[in-house]
């Protein structure tokens, strides 16, 4: 059992969906992304999803890439990230951490020392957006030897046939993408979220989140009764940025931070009854 599926099995036994907050590793710096990383699981966080800063994250809209032109400008790095898990490890063995980012700095880093890394670091997946089914096994099989979970990514542009192909090796849970385009750019259809959701379900028993299009405690909580849970990622570093360029001081954003990450967390998991 990994804490993924720990966590999963958890959340099942009581009927709740999970949260999974993002947020950007290094955003608006490395010190004020830890204190708020620190905090998550205290405030409701059942998984976390850190990106790690690229400078060309094309899966993302204004939002994201936003956050990781700050992390970049404070000086982060996949090396920094890695050691932010680390240090994030010695107090909390588990709360799930899945890294989402893009595979150059991966190939760069190495993919072989960076599976090993990761894996010694306590990051339990991955999530690598520009890197297809069809040739992730450069990193799945090196991930898997440190158990690392392959967190693979269904849209509403997935047919059966693409299906099977994305589920073949995937692992830990499945994320499904809410709406066609880039985060945080549209609002989700309800329906057609349960719609996909049954035929996810269908094929295959690993456990299905949704992000891309949740914005408010509201709609998280619609999709936490369909889906096995809800991720929120634009919201939380769009509020970052607004933040950091009103001049907040890092313990007042990590506060406000937290506050707005509590409400959804709240929310997902009394969606429910």
């Amino acid at each position: 059992m990994s804490r993924i599926s720990d966590r999963f099995a958890e959340l099942k036994k009581v009927n709740r969906a999970a949260f999974v907050p993002f947020i950007t590793a290094g955003d608006p710096d490395l010190e004020t992304s830890f204190a708020l990383m620190t905090q998550l699981p205290a405030i409701g966080a059942d998984v976390i999803e850190l990106g790690v800063p690229f400078s060309d994250p094309m899966a993302d809209g204004p939002a994201v890439q936003a956050s990781s032109l700050r992390a970049l400008k404070a000086h982060m790095n996949l090396h920094k990230t890695l050691e932010m898990v680390r240090k994030f490890r010695e107090a909390d063995q588990a709360t799930p951490v899945i890294l989402m980012g893009y595979y150059n700095p991966i190939h760069h880093y190495g993919t072989a020392k960076f599976a090993r890394d990761a894996g010694a670091a306590g990051v339990d997946g991955l999530i690598t957006v520009d890197l297809p089914p069809e040739e992730d096994e450069v990193l799945r099989v090196p991930a898997n030897a440190h158990g690392i979970d392959i967190v693979r990514l269904l849209a509403p542009t997935t047919n059966d046939h693409r299906l099977k192909t994305v589920l073949t090796g995937a692992s830990g849970f499945l994320y499904y993408v809410s709406v066609a385009g880039v985060t945080g750019t549209k609002s989700f259809d309800a329906a057609e979220v349960a719609a996909a959701l049954k035929r996810i379900h269908a094929a295959s028993p690993l456990p299905c989140c949704v992000g891309f299009g949740i914005k408010t405690p509201e709609q998280a909580a619609q999709i936490a009764r369909i889906a096995d849970g809800a991720v929120v990622g634009s919201a939380i570093v769009s509020r970052i940025g607004e933040l950091s360029a009103n001049g907040a001081k890092p313990p007042e954003l990590v506060k406000d931070i937290a506050g707005f990450c509590k409400s959804l967390a709240d929310s997902v998991h009394a969606a429910r009854g």
